[in-house]
């Protein structure tokens, strides 16, 4: 009984996260609409972006520049495992593994 009470409200906080993430598309979209008219018309004679354009413009960044991660991407974690890997290490393993660095990429950081 208490995962039929729950479904009400997980169905709610869909719903409003959703709603939440159109508001906020719409929302950067407007920003860059008006940014875009308030400085590069002036600046570079390009002509004004409609609303629709706009979003245009962010989905082809996006596309093009893979921009907008909220967690980082997918490669967030391998500098993590590195880091640990590297941890993990014995002393003679460490000063192995950064010799090998240094031959491949030069003295730099290493």
């Amino acid at each position: 009984m208490n995962n039929n009470s729950s479904l009400p409200k997980k169905i709610a906080k869909g719903i409003g996260f959703t709603l939440l993430a159109v508001a906020g598309v719409l929302g950067i979209t407007y920003l860059v609409m008006v940014l875009w008219n308030a400085i590069l018309p002036d600046l570079i004679h390009v002509g004004h972006l409609g609303f629709w354009q706009a979003l245009g413009l962010l989905i082809l960044c996006k596309i093009l520049f893979g921009g907008f991660k909220m967690n980082g991407g997918p490669d967030r974690g391998r500098g993590r495992r590195w880091k640990e890997k590297f941890e993990n290490m014995s002393p003679e393993e460490r000063e192995e593994f950064k010799q090998r660095l240094k031959e491949r990429y030069g003295n730099r950081n290493c």
